[in-house]
């Protein structure tokens, strides 16, 4: 565990380090995918569920990660770069695959612009496309 590292971006973040909050930290910051609840879980066994919620919603109110609604019914979660301030400037698109349930952030495509009417004020943006990855249309090409 990188704990120095760590410890410099929960304080830089304004969130006091406990041993459960570098534990998280430590596991989400060695994924490399788009994560939910319950494959956190699955990693830290011995921290319970509502535990790691509450540390997943503080991490998201401190901009630590940012939340992905891919319409899958489970929230997925993914690490915001210590830059990312969740301005829109750092919002992109996001891709889900229907074969393999697997959600992927495009960062390198924004969302694009939309002009609301006046009085209208966006709080949030959700941008989900959805269709099948390049691995899934890899497998069904090579069954053909």
């Amino acid at each position: 565990m990188e704990t120095d590292k760590y410890l410099k971006r929960l304080e830089k973040s304004g969130i006091k380090p406990t041993a459960i909050r570098l534990l998280v930290l430590d596991a989400i910051s060695q994924k490399t995918e788009i994560f939910s609840l319950l494959d956190l879980e699955a990693v830290l066994e011995t921290i319970d569920k509502s535990t790691l919620f509450r540390t997943l919603t503080l991490f998201q109110q401190h901009l630590i990660v940012h939340t992905i609604d891919d319409g899958s019914g489970s929230l997925k979660y993914s690490v915001c770069d210590e830059e990312c301030d969740c301005s829109p400037q750092w919002q992109h698109v996001h891709f889900y695959c229907s074969e393999c349930n697997r959600a992927y952030c495009l960062r390198e495509i924004p969302i694009p612009q939309v002009v609301l009417p006046v009085g209208f004020e966006p709080k949030t943006i959700n941008h989900v496309i959805k269709g099948v990855c390049n691995q899934c249309n890899k497998f069904a090409n090579k069954l053909q």
